[in-house]
């Protein structure tokens, strides 16, 4: 069975682009936060809030944007990219980053912004808007993910696995058969250990989990990054200890129980219907959550922020805000 034809001509990304301006902004610890500008600087400003947590900003994502519109403001979160100190756990949790966006805010003199944000980007954006929502002129999300007990059971303990199952028996390789009834304990103790050989084999093997599961393509659409040690380390250390500790929420449903503060803002959703990373089950339940908000099922795409149908939508995602800030 093929994927349904489109019978439209689908948006690609804007052209390639240069920063204008960069730098590092200093915190209340011991982070420093990488950040860079590109785009029209009296444009709409747009900040984008990269996955992960532990992702990294990347110059393509600049590329969501008109730059003759938009005023687009990247970060690398605590302890990945070009943050410093590299993996550092240390005062990083959701809250900590909550408070680097508003610092970044009122240090490049922005009243209010644009939230785009994908897979944890997501988490973070909505997170960010319960607690600022009069900063936030519109949110464009993709890939919904909630944080919920469900959604990490799926990914890795136990439903993605029945279908990616080669992809998971390298993701199993590393632990023991004895540790594996709850695989993310497992790999906790390993990246927070100090057998550093040990830390970086199961690093990749975390990270190229989600690597190669994130397209409809399977394994075969895995981006090189996954399996680069340098960025495996940061990432597989930084997902795991947030998704340990819950995202270091209140409470299991604490978006959804929140969501009434930010239903008069504008939002744009981009879901892949065959997202093995964030279910399409977490952006139908934000969707009866939130039914103000737009939501696009693209019907042959997975999580993948790069697949041709998740970059149509974002495209008319991005291009609906401008038009409405």
């Amino acid at each position: 069975m093929a994927f349904p034809v489109t019978d439209t001509l689908r948006r690609d990304l804007y052209p390639e682009l240069e920063a204008y301006a960069s730098g590092w902004m200093q915190t209340d610890s011991i982070h420093e936060i990488y950040y860079e500008e590109s785009g029209n600087p009296h444009g709409v400003p747009v900040i984008v809030l990269h996955g992960g947590p532990g992702g990294a900003v990347n110059p393509g994502m600049r590329r969501y944007f008109d730059p003759a519109k938009y005023r687009i403001v990247m970060f690398d979160q605590r302890g990945c990219g070009l943050s410093r100190p590299n993996a550092s756990l240390e005062n990083n949790t959701t809250w900590d980053l909550v408070a680097d966006i508003e610092r970044l805010r009122e240090m490049l003199g922005i009243d209010k912004w644009v939230v785009f944000g994908g897979s944890w980007g997501s988490t973070l954006s909505m997170t960010y808007a319960i607690k600022h929502p009069d900063r936030c002129l519109a949110l464009i999300l993709r890939g919904i993910f909630l944080l919920t007990q469900k959604e990490l059971h799926w990914f890795y303990q136990d439903g993605a696995s029945m279908i990616f199952p080669d992809a998971w028996e390298r993701f199993l390789a590393p632990i023991p058969e004895a540790e594996r009834g709850d695989l993310m304990a497992a790999y906790n103790k390993r990246l927070l250990g100090d057998d550093i050989e040990e830390r970086n084999r199961c690093a990749v093997a975390w990270s190229t989990w989600e690597g190669e599961t994130v397209s409809v393509q399977g394994p075969s659409g895995k981006p090189d990054k996954f399996a680069d040690p340098e960025f495996a380390v940061a990432f597989a250390r930084i997902e795991n200890w947030y998704f340990t500790n819950g995202g270091f929420f209140d409470s299991e449903n604490w978006i959804l129980e929140n969501i009434e503060t930010i239903r008069h803002i504008p939002c744009w959703i981009s879901q892949g219907r065959f997202d093995v990373v964030t279910p399409i089950s977490g952006a139908w339940a934000l969707h009866r959550a939130w039914p103000e908000a737009k939501l696009d099922i693209v019907g042959d795409a997975g999580h993948a922020s790069s697949e041709p149908g998740i970059i149509d939508s974002l495209i008319k995602g991005t291009d609906w805000a401008a038009a409405h800030s």
